[in-house]
């Protein structure tokens, strides 16, 4: 994580880890009766994002497959709650992270894993 690709991924992924656990954890203990499916999702993408950050950060072989964890797990989530958030709009009355595939925000939470998955790649140990 020394060179510009690499820090830039880990202050993406440190912003909306920390955006996204506030934003979640607000959400819970504030207005958990509104919305808990997607209060607790965009909290639950809060903290995978905080876990792919530390990862990340560590850049040793175990902290390498913890971040990949993470990664796919963002991957799926995005994908999977971005598809239900389409289809079937009754269950999320309010927005989450990983709504309509990030909009919200912008569609960096679609995009993210995907610059994840290569930056791993790249970095993979032995390679």
């Amino acid at each position: 994580m020394r060179h510009g690709p690499g820090r830039v991924l880990v202050a993406v992924y440190a912003v909306l880890g920390l955006s996204a656990t506030v934003r979640g954890l607000y959400q819970v203990l504030f207005q958990f009766s509104e919305a808990p499916l997607a209060y607790l999702l965009s909290l639950f993408a809060g903290i995978v994002y905080v876990v792919a950050t530390a990862a990340l950060v560590r850049a040793t072989p175990g902290s390498w497959r913890v971040a990949l964890v993470a990664v796919l797990v963002e991957l799926v989530g995005v994908l999977t709650v971005g598809a239900l958030t389409v289809l079937d709009t009754a269950d999320f009355p309010d927005g989450t992270v990983w709504g309509e595939f990030g909009r919200d925000y912008g569609w960096v939470p679609l995009v993210l894993p995907l610059l994840g998955l290569a930056w791993l790649r790249r970095t993979r140990p032995g390679r």
